[in-house]
């Protein structure tokens, strides 16, 4: 178990922050996930549970305590004829997971590949793209209770994945220890290629039945054409969630801006892609102060060197509010704003 004080986050924020928690806590496994349970049994300082640091933006230092997971580990725990559930540990790579499940033959990740974080963060972001989300394959999510050190498992259902939500954002932040997570996976390859411009992707390779490995290496290169490189230049990823809004309010949109792209949610609801409404909005390639807005994504705010967390906050509140000032859409941040 590592224990340390006073101790840079730098390396635990894709967006290249520096910044300084009072403590810094990292268990590599449920035995040392339960020694930390009491050593904060009866903590009063702030609690940050910190995954891969991608979805995370410091906008000073952390008073309090930070939580990391080192746990390792691919495990088989159950198969048949048509599944695998398969067993990792919270703190490998999500895109390890991705490139291991493609290669074994087990499906259903695919469309998440090149994701950054790690495989905890899966369970409490429900990480999405490309028309898949982490909650489709998600079996169980083992984790150990900060209040009593209890080991407990979760089925799917406990953690009522939404959107990019879960109950770990909400009623259970920092109360648990994630320290694996259980994914079933098909043996059967069923493509989801209907999203995005995977199929133009395609049809631009001269690719009609595509394997696994060919749509992961298509979306890893739509990925890498859109998103910059956290080494090169700090970022989140995508900063805000799609917002849904009610069918009427889409049908007077649509009149107004027939080329809108759109995605169907139910009956009642349609998803619209925050980073068209922020490229309507004149943002792409925008600059303000040392915080930007990638000139190939308008999805993603960059630090442009040497940005502090509040320069990224006060970019991401200036487009919020010429977002809704032209469309009457209010959108969120999906990451995490400390």
């Amino acid at each position: 178990m590592t224990d340390q004080h006073d101790y840079s986050l730098l390396r635990h924020n894709t967006f290249g922050i520096e910044a300084h928690c009072a403590r810094f806590l990292e268990y590599a496994s449920e035995e040392e996930a339960c020694q930390i349970a009491s050593l904060l049994k009866d903590h009063t300082e702030p609690l940050l549970i910190l995954g891969g640091g991608s979805n995370l933006l410091l906008t000073a230092d952390f008073p309090g305590t930070v939580v990391h997971s080192a746990v390792k580990g691919f495990d088989v725990v159950q198969e048949d004829d048509d599944t695998i559930v398969l067993r990792v540990g919270s703190g490998e790579l999500w895109d390890d997971v991705v490139a291991r499940c493609v290669s074994n033959g087990w499906y259903g990740t695919e469309n998440l590949s090149l994701i950054p974080g790690e495989a905890g963060a899966s369970a409490v972001q429900n990480i999405g793209a490309y028309g898949a989300e982490a909650a489709t394959i998600i079996n169980k999510v083992e984790a150990v209770s900060l209040a009593d050190g209890h080991v407990c498992t979760f089925d799917a259902a406990d953690c009522q994945y939404g959107y990019r939500q879960s109950r770990f954002k909400h009623e259970w932040k920092n109360r648990y220890l994630i320290t694996h997570v259980c994914y079933r996976l098909s043996k059967t390859f069923r493509p989801l290629l209907d999203y995005g411009n995977i199929r133009s992707e395609l049809e631009r390779q001269g690719i009609s039945d595509p394997t696994a490995a060919q749509l992961r290496e298509v979306i890893i290169g739509i990925r890498r054409e859109k998103l910059p490189d956290p080494e090169v230049e700090g970022n989140a990823g995508s900063f805000f969630m799609n917002p849904v809004v009610s069918r009427s309010q889409f049908e007077s949109l649509l009149a107004d801006y027939p080329q809108m792209p759109h995605y169907f949610v139910d009956a009642d609801h349609e998803k619209i892609p925050a980073g068209w409404l922020i490229d309507q909005c004149g943002w792409k390639g925008r600059t303000l102060g040392r915080a930007g807005v990638h000139s190939r994504q308008a999805l993603v705010l960059v630090n442009r060197g040497g940005a502090s967390g509040n320069d990224i906050v006060r970019l991401c509140d200036a487009i919020r509010q010429d977002v809704k000032s032209r469309f009457n859409i209010d959108i969120y941040p999906e990451v995490n704003i400390v």
